[in-house]
């Protein structure tokens, strides 16, 4: 298992658009995948359950990924994270 702490960067925070990439990049991957932030914790492949957070812009998260491609997975969500989940130049 791998947990990453992130801080949500972009400007309009994890809304529908920015959520829908975030599930769509992990479903690529064969792990397991959990997003915690403000003491809730939900399916990181859920586009209702990250919905459900509410992290707005400098939200800190904790990613927990857990599976054989883990280490992947993390990466690919750090990365997205730190391009703003490609919404700003």
């Amino acid at each position: 298992m791998i947990e990453r702490e992130l801080v949500v960067s972009n400007r309009l925070g994890l809304h529908a658009r920015a959520t829908a990439r975030l599930v769509q990049l992990l479903s690529g991957y064969k792990c397991g995948a959990t997003l915690i932030a403000k003491g809730r914790e939900v399916n990181a492949k859920s586009i209702m359950g990250v919905m459900l957070l509410a992290a707005g812009p400098g939200t800190p998260v904790v990613l927990r990924v857990d599976g054989e491609d883990e280490a992947a997975a993390a990466d690919a969500v750090a990365e997205l994270f730190e391009r703003r989940f490609d919404e700003e130049s």
